[in-house]
């Protein structure tokens, strides 16, 4: 797996262009949506992100010490015996009921995804830095997000001198009125789209490819079969190529049908995922070693995910890159 640090760079810009002068706090969460927290988080501060957000204190821990002045946003709940290690730490926590002292918080308004969040704002105290909220809808139903920012506006304006922060990636892109001072993008910052398309058409330049290799040919008579459950049945002679990596490396069973890319053109994936292998279709023996792109050009993460019937963040963040299966190598083109 190669992550390319010069496209989330640009990828930052580019939202920054559409951002229009509110900043641009970049989520790592989740290992950096299974890109690396860490050289992504570098990397977005460089390109001109204002602050890093993460869903956990440990998450922030681990980066603290690789950024040891960067602003750090814990968005998900910290447990009462995390508050006194974020305060030592300068991290700052998202918080939807008690306020603890001598932290740099931002309170959450529930609008709408009816989750974390506050129902009513009360006059904030002085620990409070930021408010903000949560879309759910802003990558389909821009009515509902709308209604979810208008509300919003109007609970906090009375509070206008703290930083507003609503957008996500989708809202980033898509509705200018929900930019106020800053906002919390995650998958576009990877070359994501937040709508399940083209990522391209938003100027987003994929950061992740995943590349293997067959790692044996084999034909199938008429009849034969491939993998557990004998879900592939060949109609006639048929190539198949056997691709070392299965649903433990990331590459998941429900990606049947879907297709990768052997020497420039797309192939078929066929029979059940296993653990450590898939099988593709190809119209003629190929040799030991052929690369095999699994994501890339001609095989997005988007394209997974429709065949799959999931979202490209759960498939970038299911991609075991630890170092025992995929190898991580890290670019800054």
């Amino acid at each position: 797996m190669t992550i390319d640090l010069g496209a989330l760079r640009r990828n930052v810009r580019t939202l920054l262009r559409a951002l229009g002068g509110s900043e641009l706090w970049a989520v790592v969460k989740a290992d950096g949506y299974g890109h690396g927290a860490v050289d992504c988080a570098r990397a977005a501060v460089d390109a001109g992100a204002a602050a890093v957000c993460v869903a956990t204190v440990g998450e922030a821990l681990e980066l603290r010490q690789a950024l040891p002045h960067a602003r750090l946003i814990v968005l998900g709940p910290a447990a009462d015996g995390e508050v006194a290690v974020a305060r030592d730490a300068v991290l700052e926590l998202v918080v939807a009921d008690e306020i603890p002292e001598g932290v740099r918080v931002h309170v959450k308004l529930d609008t709408g995804m009816g989750r974390w969040g506050v129902s009513e704002l009360q006059a904030p105290r002085r620990e409070v830095v930021g408010l903000m909220t949560h879309l759910a809808t802003a990558d389909g139903d821009l009515e509902f997000a709308r209604r979810q920012v208008a509300r919003f506006r109007e609970a906090t304006a009375p509070y206008a001198h703290l930083t507003r922060q609503a957008a996500n990636s989708a809202a980033a892109l898509r509705l200018p009125e929900a930019h106020f001072d800053a906002a919390r993008c995650g998958v576009a910052l990877y070359g994501l789209s937040p709508f399940g398309h083209d990522a391209a058409a938003d100027d987003l330049q994929p950061v992740l490819a995943w590349t293997s290799e067959i790692a044996t040919s084999r034909r199938l008579r008429a009849g034969e079969s491939t993998g557990y459950g004998r879900t592939f049945t060949a109609a006639a002679d048929t190539w198949i190529g056997i691709v070392p990596l299965g649903y433990a490396d990331g590459f998941r069973r429900d990606l049947t049908g879907t297709s990768v890319v052997v020497e420039g053109a797309p192939c078929r994936v066929v029979g059940t995922v296993s653990m450590d292998a898939f099988a593709v279709l190809l119209d003629r023996e190929l040799p030991r070693g052929t690369p095999v792109t699994i994501v890339g050009p001609g095989a997005s993460l988007e394209a997974h995910a429709a065949v799959a019937a999931t979202i490209n963040y759960e498939l970038a963040c299911g991609i075991c890159t630890d170092g025992r299966r995929a190898r991580r190598r890290v670019v800054s083109a």
